[in-house]
């Protein structure tokens, strides 16, 4: 079965077009392998590191400059091509997505119509009145999510009841109270602990100009009763709200030798994983809510963790002229960018010429974090330090996805410069378990799932709990440098993959979209493993797959899949999630199949620029529901490793990947 190309159509039968590699010129396949690996290599850094930009969605732009706007530190010419960024991406229903093509989000849209206001747009512009119209027809800006309210408290547009009360003397609570730190994931960690001493000190922002969105409120900001809700509509939230507002009666009396003492440990907390220019957490909310939390705390304009602080935002911003593509990055990517180019590098690399690969190796080996013990040692004390960070550097939150991904392409050169490090990956990997036998991003066993119903968490993305996708990328590293499918690691986490199929033989994607990219990820994961690929649960999944390809032989999935109603979205193939169903029907042996000739077609038939093919889909995930990304480097190096195994595969008559990925 293919699928339609309609606006927000779900799958549906279509007849299948011929597109296959049949119909191309002799050659047309290695053509572009080679034009594509070459121009990938042009993009290495001189130090051997790849690094593609990271988009997310309409609100870091404007927090940018909303963040400016509160320093009265306002660089305008700078604010003025992110507003013709913000402009661009507009949909033409007035209001602002959450990804290319996506539904109306009213908080991205507050916080985008602000930002606009605030660099001089006139509200009576034809997209601030289609704006404004969209946001009221949807209940006003008092219906926005608690981080844009947040931010509004700050700018003093709603009072500060408007937001859920969270005590600053959280800082102090023992770790077996219900809500501790070390239970919520490493990024709502870094974003919080600045985030109370700001709702502490309730600073207002210097907001120069005086600028207002009075206009974005049905009932008067100061008059509006109904801002906190519960989370869900279980009687946990609502007990939680409950707490809230005992809590709210209780905080202004929260004052003295206490409240400073709650300060300084969150300053302890901020200053030990300040991260130089990298920034807390290596993440633009945590960084943005450091610089705000030390002018609020009186900070010197020269002071040195000021400064630095400042300088790690400045760093995520892209400027790229004045054509609207200026704006500012969620975070970097380097490490996840350096090790999946290399996989594809060398997967498409004929003459087997390490160079490339070897200064990305080396590279990234002086990246690894052999010394610092980061927060999941909270629950992992014996984890000895050996993972990757996402970014540059973030010393104490070392990502497992990448370190998997990481060993796996240093492992695949074949240079035993490198098996120190390989092996202290595994160790790590291996301490990083989750009881359930599948393994998180950045913490362990972090299902703390009730912290989802306070009020404060009603984007829904506070833990970090084992995924189908890291446990499939740990298996595979884990088989690609030995283990054996009897080893209690690798057993444990098969167990998990089979008990987490969905029952059409899907796999969920956490960190991409969505059931294609979880279903790639676990298919190369039980083929390294070893896995029967004949198994009855094995051929359910490749039956899904098959049965998603679409008319012009690609695969798509949209964001929208991550809601029940809208599960089998797609609006468009995609070169990206292509690749990834490729390279996942090659794992389970089907290279011979008409399904991976038709992706292959597919591919070498689109349209490329540079390294890239062209793709202006957002396939990956910060938070399904709440944040998506587009990580640019996905449409160079995906379609690249499938194309160039689909060849490798077929010139050697195999059907057998020898590689974790």
């Amino acid at each position: 079965m293919t699928v339609s190309h309609g606006a927000s159509a779900a799958f549906q039968t279509v007849p299948d077009e011929d597109i296959s590699l049949d119909s191309a010129p002799d050659g047309t396949l290695d053509r572009v392998i080679e034009d594509a690996a070459e121009k990938l290599r042009t993009l290495q850094k001189n130090d051997g590191h790849w690094l593609f930009e990271l988009e997310a969605d309409a609100t870091i732009p404007a927090e940018y400059i909303m963040l400016e706007q509160y320093l009265d530190e306002i660089d305008q010419p700078l604010h003025e091509e992110m507003a013709k960024y913000l402009r661009r991406i507009q949909n033409e229903d007035g209001g602002w997505p959450l990804f290319y093509k996506g539904d109306f989000d009213i908080s991205a849209t507050v916080k985008a119509y602000y930002a606009l206001k605030m660099v001089g747009d006139d509200i009576d512009a034809p997209h601030m009145a289609k704006a404004r119209a969209r946001i009221l027809a949807h209940g006003g800006a008092a219906r926005a999510n608690v981080f844009t309210r947040i931010a509004l408290a700050l700018f003093g547009q709603v009072p500060w009841r408007a937001v859920p009360v969270m005590p600053m003397e959280i800082m102090l609570l023992p770790k077996w109270f219900p809500f501790h730190l070390s239970k919520v994931s490493y990024w709502s960690r870094t974003v919080i602990v600045p985030l109370l001493i700001l709702m502490a000190l309730k600073p207002r922002a210097r907001n120069p100009r005086g600028i207002d969105i009075r206009e974005l409120f049905v009932t008067p900001a100061e008059d509006e009763k109904n801002y906190n809700r519960s989370a869900t509509d279980s009687a946990v939230a609502k007990t939680f709200l409950a707490i809230d507002a005992v809590l709210r009666k209780v905080e202004p009396h929260l004052k003295g030798r206490l409240r400073a003492r709650s300060i300084r440990k969150a300053l302890d907390f901020i200053n030990e994983r300040l991260n130089g220019e990298d920034g807390l957490g290596g993440i633009f909310p945590a960084m943005a809510n450091t610089v705000m939390a030390f002018d609020a705390l009186g900070y010197d304009k020269d002071d040195e963790d000021f400064v630095i602080a400042k300088a790690a935002v400045r760093k995520l911003v892209v400027r790229n002229g004045d054509d609207g593509q200026t704006y500012c990055q969620p975070c970097m990517s380097p490490v996840w960018d350096t090790g999946l180019a290399m996989q594809a590098l060398m997967e498409a690399d004929r003459e087997h010429d390490n160079e490339t690969a070897l200064r990305a190796g080396d590279w990234l080996k002086d990246r690894q974090i052999l010394d610092v013990v980061g927060d999941y040692a909270s629950f992992r004390p014996d984890a000895r330090p050996g993972g990757w960070a996402f970014e540059y550097w973030n010393d104490h939150y070392p990502d497992v996805d990448d370190t998997a991904v990481v060993a796996m392409a240093l492992e695949r050169t074949g240079d035993p410069k490198y098996r120190e490090a390989i092996d202290r990956a595994a160790e790590w990997i291996e301490g990083m378990q989750c009881k359930n036998g599948g393994w998180g991003s950045f913490d362990a066993d972090n299902e703390y799932y009730y912290l989802n119903h306070i009020p404060f968490a009603d984007h829904g993305a506070l833990l970090d709990p084992p995924t189908e996708d890291v446990t499939a990328r740990c298996l595979s590293f884990l088989a690609q440098i030995g283990y054996k499918p009897d080893h209690p690691a690798v057993a444990r986490g098969i167990a998990y993959l089979k008990r987490t199929q969905m029952e059409d033989g899907s796999w969920y994607g956490r960190w991409g979209t969505n059931y294609v990219y979880g279903t790639w990820s676990v298919l190369c994961a039980l083929n390294a493993c070893g896995e029967d690929l004949k198994a009855p649960y094995i051929r359910r999944a490749v039956d899904w797959l098959k049965s998603r390809q679409q008319a012009d032989g690609g695969w798509g999935e949209d964001g929208g899949s991550y809601y029940d109603e809208t599960r089998d979205l797609a609006k468009d193939s995609t070169p990206s999630q292509t690749a990834w169903a490729m390279l996942a029907l090659m794992a389970a042996g089907e290279v011979d199949d008409d399904s991976v000739e038709r992706g292959a077609g597919y591919l070498v038939e689109q349209p490329r620029e540079g390294a890239n093919w062209v793709e202006p889909w957002y396939t990956a995930v910060g938070f399904p529901k709440v944040f998506y990304l587009r990580y640019h480097g996905y449409s160079a190096y995906f379609p690249l490793w499938a194309l160039a195994r689909y060849r490798n595969l077929k010139a050697a008559n195999d059907t057998t990947v020898g590689f974790g990925m």
